[in-house]
């Protein structure tokens, strides 16, 4: 087959571990080739439901009762004996404190991985797709009032005669079961969405500002302003992303 030779480093490309000439070719490719980007959306999916399965496992409460008793060791009730069964139950409490921050800070971190990596899976289906937009116009006055009582709240779309990018439309979308707006922006041979949401829509994802990040072969930069949650998602630069983010929390600010 003709795409043989690019799926066999689908895999590589997904981890971002291609040349930079390589990416770019690749990231190319995908946009033009329906079969290429269903598989590549199909390994992302795969992706993040091995690394959720991996992290489903919680001891609970009963199994411990049961190792405990399994190990039926009964403590000598001398004044040593309870001197050591109180050290070692202060030692038992740190231990199973210090268990816990790990755990919820390993289960914040994957919460988190795995909302970006919903997001990504948003970005490269809506690319895939033969219509990738519901409102097409590169004008910001027509794609606003488009989204007005389909979403609840409003947002403002950065001027771009000056910028190098242009807005090729938008979509209604949904993440956490909520809906927001998703807009496509292009840049060069580059398409990055941009995705609005209500402020808090998912408690790991909550932070006010995040750098331009590199996620699953992509960039990605998230902010909160004015009650609104911002994620741009694309293959260009980090510092194109950033750029496309100053000139939205400029507009949002006006």
């Amino acid at each position: 087959m003709v795409c043989e030779s690019w799926k066999t480093q689908l895999d590589t490309y997904l981890d971002g571990e291609l040349p930079s000439d390589e990416m770019h070719a690749f990231d190319a490719h995908v946009r033009s080739c329906a079969s290429c980007a269903a598989d590549a959306l199909a390994r992302v999916q795969m992706k993040r439901s091995i690394q959720a399965a991996g992290k489903r496992f919680i001891p609970r409460a009963e199994f411990r009762r049961r190792v405990e008793e399994s190990i039926g060791v009964k403590p000598r009730r001398s004044v040593v004996g309870w001197g050591w069964m109180i050290t070692a139950a202060i030692l038992a409490l740190l231990l199973v404190g210090g268990l816990g921050v790990t755990y919820n800070e390993r289960r914040r971190a994957g919460q988190e991985q795995q909302g970006y990596s919903e997001l990504a899976d948003l970005h490269v289906a809506t690319l895939a797709s033969t219509s990738p937009v519901d409102v097409v116009s590169s004008d910001r006055h027509t794609v606003k009032p488009w989204f007005q009582g389909k979403i609840p709240f409003t947002f403002n779309l950065p001027e771009l005669q000056n910028s190098e990018f242009s807005l090729v439309g938008g979509r209604i979308t949904y993440f956490e079961q909520t809906p927001g707006a998703h807009l496509i922006y292009k840049l060069r041979k580059h398409e990055l969405s941009v995705f609005i949401f209500q402020e808090g829509i998912s408690p790991s994802m909550r932070d006010e500002h995040s750098a331009v990040a590199r996620r699953l072969s992509f960039n990605m930069e998230t902010w909160s302003q004015g009650g609104l949650w911002y994620c741009i998602v694309g293959d260009a630069s980090a510092s194109d992303v950033h750029e496309l983010a100053e000139l939205l929390k400029r507009s949002a600010s006006s």
